[in-house]
Formats: structure tokens, sequence, C-alpha cells
């Protein structure tokens, strides 16, 4: 989840539109008071920061995530009109991990959230998956299509990781039956199919990134269209 803190409602609103499109779980805030009532509630991953808010300003707001032991090392991109080489520098030294100067685009803050995030986060920890708008975190089992959060079951979540374990080769029957239900007898069953169709109607846009090979089984491809 990535929290963004803007008042400006045009900005928040796309901002947060972008992150989504590119599936990312994106919240915006106008105020302070709503971004730490949200924070008690629930820590995001990453924090875009305006500096001109009403009620506090951001760099008061930053200081206090770093004061804070659970939010210490959260990652924070600032955003801002202030474009001073003063400004960027005292940011940085509170404790910001990148700084956007108003206006930008969003291909270059999509791509900045992400080089954050692969900085943030340790090498050994367990791989997420971004394919097109589908969003997949094993370590949390969780699924987001366009940042909407998709439940699914055990089953349909685990045909899922495998398909994307293997993106771009084709898993064939035997083997997702044997993975999934270690059944390495029933090849004729029908169940593989029912959770497919199932996870497809599920994931709703990104279920047509399931791909039937005829007679052998199933992909998720390198490519998406």
């Amino acid at each position: 989840m990535i929290y963004l803190l803007e008042d400006d409602d045009s900005i928040r609103k796309l901002v947060v539109y972008a992150l989504q499109s590119q599936g990312f779980e994106a919240q915006g805030f106008a105020l302070p008071s709503e971004f730490w009532a949200a924070v008690r509630l629930r820590l995001p991953e990453l924090v875009l920061l305006d500096i001109m808010l009403p009620q506090e300003d951001g760099l008061s707001v930053l200081s206090k995530l770093r004061a804070e032991a659970d939010t210490r090392t959260l990652p924070v991109i600032m955003l801002t009109a202030k474009n001073t080489e003063y400004d960027r520098a005292y940011g940085l030294d509170l404790g910001a991990d990148d700084y956007i100067s108003k206006p930008f685009g969003m291909m270059e803050l999509t791509a900045r959230v992400r080089a954050v995030l692969r900085r943030a986060r340790p090498e050994s920890a367990e791989p997420e998956y971004r394919v097109g708008c589908l969003w997949v975190c094993p370590a949390r089992h969780q699924v987001t299509v366009k940042g909407e959060k998709v439940a699914l079951t055990y089953k349909e979540f685990l045909l899922l990781q495998l398909l994307l374990e293997a993106r771009g080769r084709v898993l064939t029957r035997s083997i997702l039956m044997d993975k999934v239900w270690d059944l390495a007898v029933e090849r004729e069953n029908r169940t593989l199919d029912v959770h497919i169709r199932t996870l497809r109607a599920k994931l709703g846009e990104a279920g047509g990134y399931i791909e039937t090979v005829r007679g052998v089984g199933y992909r998720i491809p390198e490519e998406i269209k």
C-alpha cells in the first residue's frame, strides 16, 4: 500500500489513479490528520509526501515519521513545488528517500516509486509479481487488480502463483494437478478446469492473462498485450 498526502484534489486523484493503473495499492489523503489516522490502522510500504499542507507541513510529517520506531525506515518520496537546492537538501537530510519537483510526469513518478521500493526491500525477500494491472504478493497472500483487492481461495492463489513463477512457460495439467492437489492419477479430473475458470472470473480483466494451451495446460505469457 502506498499513501499519498497531497491537499490538491486534482493532483491527488491523478497520482492515485496512475499508481493503481500500474498495479499498486494506493490511497490519498488531503489532510495530515487523515494520514496519521490511516497510518495507525495500517502501515504503508511507501509514502508520497507534499510539503505545502494545511495543519502541518510535509517536513514536519517527515520528521515525525523518522522519530517513531514503527515508521523510522518507511520509504518517503517528497512531492513539492519547492525546487531550490536548499529545500531538496533539507528534505533529504531529514530522511527523505527521494525528491520529485512539480510538475512531474506519471511515468517518472511510478519509476521512482519502483526504484525506492526495490532499495527498501531486502534481497532475500520473497518476490512479488506485477503483470499488467495484476499484483501478487505471496508473502502477504495478497492479490490486487488495478489496485483493488481480490479474494482468492488457497488453491486459486497457489495456481496463480505457480503460473507466475513459470511465466512464459506452459505448465502441463499433470504438473498443476500434482502441485496443487497431489493427484498423480486423476489426469482427467475437471477440478483444474473449474478452478482456472473461477480464477479468471475473480481476476476480471487480469483473468485474460491466463492462456489455455489446448491439450497441454496453461500459461501466463511473458508479454501482456
